[in-house]
């Protein structure tokens, strides 16, 4: 098996998915019993030695018990690798089971493979479906996972899934079939609603984790479903809940209940129909809370002349909150209780303000704060100023998000390349940065690539087509040059901006460990690709939109795409002629080309274009609009 279903990097979101094992491997070759060996036989005195019975089987349940201890999932594909015995030993001992594509190996496949797998991480639909470029309707469905594990693995405990389309009846199926089920993380998907969280909920009687975080939950008024009153009546295991995309009111008398019955709650993110009064309850009922979502943090109509909720009140849960240390949600916030959070500041490692609509001013008491700070994701509304106050204080952050409040071009930001200098002098341990803005420079950049080398991940939003370096005018190729020069642990890169050949000649020479190339609008020509797919040798992720490449720059790749996971390219210049011949070059490849939903393949352009691996070829559930090579 391919590193499709191995995968080659960890989102922020899966981290916590490592117990020890995961993963799936490669073909191996060779045999590991002592009968591989040329000398078969050994004379000794005359008399021939066989070898003991039951040798090979009894190295096997050796390997088995040292395999357990290895948790990288590189290192046990380099392990299936050795020969035939070390292959089967690890496929036995493999607990986790991650695929990076879901349709990269059939289900009957990988299960048969890896038969005594807990655990499963899932993906499905490439991540430019987070931008609206997948159509609805273009696949990646759990169905046919959920009903292959009912038979094989009954042992199941976790199971997380990322842009896949979960249905109401596949988490009924799913919570029916696992006795000992205890762990559900679902990361931007669709297609369930209440219904489904409620035969979770009542179903899965060892439930310890239920995150929900970025999905599509949303029922019409008729089909919502009490889900938090099915959860079982006595204590329960929980230890995470998380249901902040539930956009439905939730019923807090039993979300109360629910969180006083669950001693061992330690992660709680609600949704925005809470209001911060509710919150103070909830806290008062689980001040042992490390990880804490507060909802909308702002009041609800007062009723029948009940007395507002006091800021004093608010900071003294707070204040006895001692264990907390992240710190997220403020989908609606009223500024004027955010002194109330002042007293947990200080043990922040973690702060997602990514929701909240907040000016400099307002957030600088907070920020100034956050000494240990180690993540950081605000709005941009934050402004330059904010980000000088948290280049200022948080001096161990590791990584910064900045998002745009209004994703537009011709919006107006409030942070600049200012904002980004003043991050990179002061923020000198940071390790990875997603920065949006509508202004930058080459020597902004220049400087981040020499005040933090040990930058992993650099993804740089210039937001608008084209933009140069807005004071000399420039194009912005020698900022990411250097990013790619002087940033030597580089895995994760995404450009933007005006950009020429020039940098991705840079990338290819200087980026030899990335694995992830991300680019929007830019380029001059089929060179940029061909030396993007010649030179970085470790490539394994490509993302292109908008930009000027076509079939002679696709086709420059032809040897690279069986050692990549996938090439996404969207609004470029192909053609269906040569989307075809890549086809037919690669047939072991599967080359997709579709246009908007619903829309025929009536003329030569490609709108575009999905290329992956697959150990089973084309899919069973392809949609009309898809064409497949």
């Amino acid at each position: 098996m391919t590193e499709d279903c191995d995968g080659e990097e960890k989102d922020e979101e899966t981290r916590r998915w490592s117990p020890g094992q995961g993963g799936s491997s490669s073909r191996g070759g060779g045999s590991g019993t002592s009968s591989s060996s040329p000398l078969k036989n050994r004379c000794v005195r005359g008399r021939v030695d066989q070898p003991p019975p039951f040798s090979g089987q009894v190295l096997e349940n050796v390997l088995e018990n040292v395999l357990q201890f290895l948790a990288c999932r590189r290192d046990r594909n380099a392990a299936s690798l050795v020969c035939r015995s070390w292959y089967r030993a690890e496929a036995r001992t493999r607990l986790e089971l991650f695929i990076g594509n879901c349709y990269a190996v059939s289900p009957a496949r990988a299960l048969g493979r890896f038969r005594c797998a807990r655990a499963l991480v899932l993906k499905g639909r490439p991540r430019f479906a987070d931008f609206n470029l997948v159509p609805v309707g273009w696949g990646a469905r759990f169905s046919p996972w959920v009903a292959a594990m009912a038979a094989a693995y009954p042992w199941l405990e976790r199971v997380c899934l990322k842009r896949m389309t979960v249905s109401d009846a596949d988490l009924a199926l799913l919570a029916r079939s696992f006795s000992s089920f205890r762990d559900l993380t679902l990361i931007c998907c669709d297609g369930f609603g209440t219904p489904g969280l409620a035969a979770v909920a009542e179903l899965c009687r060892n439930l310890r984790v239920l995150d929900l975080i970025e999905n599509d939950v949303e029922d019409e008024d008729e089909e919502v479903v009490d889900w938090i009153s099915r959860f079982p009546e006595t204590d329960t295991c929980l230890e995470s809940l998380s249901f902040e995309c539930v956009n439905c009111p939730v019923n807090f008398v039993a979300l109360e209940a629910l969180v006083a019955r669950s001693p061992c709650l330690r992660r709680l993110r609600v949704n925005q129909h809470v209001s911060v009064g509710q919150l103070r309850c909830l806290m008062v009922r689980a001040p042992q809370l490390t990880h804490l979502g507060t909802g909308s943090f702002e009041t609800v109509p007062v009723a029948d002349g009940a007395a507002e909720l006091d800021v004093a009140e608010l900071e003294s849960s707070f204040v006895a909150s001692k264990s907390l240390v992240c710190l997220s949600g403020f989908r609606m916030v009223a500024p004027e209780y955010l002194p109330a959070i002042y007293p947990v500041c200080a043990g922040l490692v973690s702060l997602n303000l990514s929701y909240a609509m907040t000016t400099a001013e307002q957030l600088k008491p907070v920020i100034l704060r956050c000494h240990n700070l180690q993540t950081f994701w605000v709005l941009d509304t934050v402004g330059d100023e904010g980000l000088r106050a948290a280049a200022k204080t948080c001096k161990h952050l590791r990584e910064l998000r900045v998002f745009p409040f209004e994703a537009t071009e011709d919006s107006e930001s409030a942070v600049s390349d200012a904002g980004l200098v003043a991050i990179s002098e002061g923020c000198q341990k940071l390790r990875s940065i997603l920065y949006f803005c509508q202004r930058m420079t080459n020597a902004a950049v220049v400087t981040m690539s020499k005040n933090c080398q040990d930058l992993v991940v650099f993804r740089l939003c210039i937001m608008g087509r084209h933009r140069p370096d807005h004071i000399t005018g420039e194009p912005m190729d020698e900022g990411f040059g250097a990013i790619v020069m002087n940033c030597k642990k580089l895995t994760r890169l995404a450009v933007s901006g005006l950009l020429t050949d020039k940098v991705f000649e840079y990338i290819a020479k200087y980026g030899k460990l990335v694995r992830t190339l991300s680019v929007a609008f830019a380029g001059n020509s089929d060179l940029s690709l061909r030396y993007v797919l010649e030179g970085c040798h470790k490539l394994q992720k490509l993302e292109i939109r908008d930009s000027p490449f076509g079939d002679a720059g696709l086709l420059s790749g032809i040897h690279h795409y069986y050692n990549m996971r996938f090439l996404w390219m969207n609004s470029c210049k192909l053609s269906l002629r040569g989307c075809k011949e890549v086809a037919q070059r690669l047939p072991r490849l599967v080359v997709e080309v579709f246009g908007d939903q619903n829309k025929e393949l009536d003329s030569d352009a490609v709108e575009k274009l999905y290329l992956y691996r697959s150990l089973v070829g084309p899919r069973d559930d392809v949609p009309s609009f898809v064409k497949i090579l």
